[in-house]
């Protein structure tokens, strides 16, 4: 919607009071307006859903967008984050009172990721007995720093690895050439876009996360589920989410050099990778189930 911020917030306002909803949602950076709008004498009941933030504030939030989340959300009914580092956040930043604020951990599909279909295969994937395939699933956006992943995995010079990028994205094309100029194409596959994860994580050994931001991604929550352990960055919740076993792998954030000490560790450790892989396993189970998820959202919105 055009104009100017009071037009369009008189415009949300409208809309809202001549809707029939019971509770707005609104979700993200990209839905505060709608949360000014409903904040003058709400309208409706409102809670509001962050779960990260994009490239812009990949190294911490920018003040001015700190100011409009606090003047925006200041009469929300509750906030909903899924990870420890967004409370912090939210109380400190934002200040949103404790009370409103409401952790609900990423949930996965545990029996879809436990049932990959064993005819499935990737294009250009040919592996041997003695091969080890390390993978990422992510958006290919700038924030996600594949490249860093690519250049770790060029420095662990191990023969019998080969690294398989599944995703899509505008950093694609600057990714392959990456891999060209350091003359390890021929190791390094991109798949585009995978529809069936579960089936795709089946066929790797180890799940490496190399962004500069996130909160709780639910590619490793997906790479738990499949039983891989995995090697990353210790940005936004990634350390806390994975089992006590798999911690000593996600090194800290930026550390490049640290990052490739992780990776070639369980590539050249096919045991440490099955025994953190059931641990991951079992912890996912635990912890971060999506039928658990779907009823604290259902609490929280108050469905019966």
């Amino acid at each position: 919607m055009g104009g100017t911020l009071l037009s369009r917030i008189k415009a949300y306002r409208a809309i809202l009071e001549n809707s029939e909803a019971d509770l707005l949602i609104t979700y993200n950076w990209g839905s505060v307006e709608w949360a000014l709008a409903n904040s003058f004498g709400p309208i409706l009941r409102h809670i509001h859903v962050e779960s990260g933030f994009g490239p812009d504030e990949a190294n911490g939030t920018l003040l001015k967008r700190d100011l409009f989340r606090r003047l925006s959300l200041r009469n929300i009914e509750a906030l909903s984050v899924p990870s420890n580092t967004l409370i912090e956040i939210a109380k400190n930043k934002w200040k949103i009172a404790q009370q409103k604020i409401n952790y609900i951990p990423n949930g996965v599909d545990l029996e879809k990721f436990a049932r990959p279909a064993q005819d499935f295969t990737i294009d250009e994937l040919v592996r041997t007995e003695n091969d080890v395939i390390i993978g990422t699933m992510a958006p290919l956006r700038p924030e996600k720093n594949i490249s860093r992943l690519i250049n770790s995995f060029k420095q662990i010079k191990l023969e019998n690895a080969k690294l398989v990028i599944m995703g899509e994205g505008v950093e694609r094309e600057r990714l392959e050439v990456l891999a060209r100029e350091l003359d390890i194409s021929d190791k390094v596959i991109f798949t585009g876009y995978v529809s069936d994860t579960a089936s795709a994580l089946g066929l790797i050994d180890i799940f490496a996360i190399s962004s500069d931001t996130e909160q709780m991604p639910n590619a490793v929550n997906e790479a738990m589920a499949a039983g891989l352990p995995v090697a990353g960055l210790s940005v936004g919740d990634v350390k806390h989410m994975v089992s006590s076993t798999n911690k000593d792998f996600i090194v800290a954030a930026g550390d490049d050099q640290a990052f490739q000490v992780a990776l070639k560790t369980l590539a050249t450790d096919k045991e440490k990778q099955q025994l953190i892989g059931k641990a991951n396993l079992n912890h996912v189970t635990e912890h971060y189930g999506l039928v658990d998820m779907y009823k604290k959202y259902a609490e929280l919105w108050g469905i019966r």
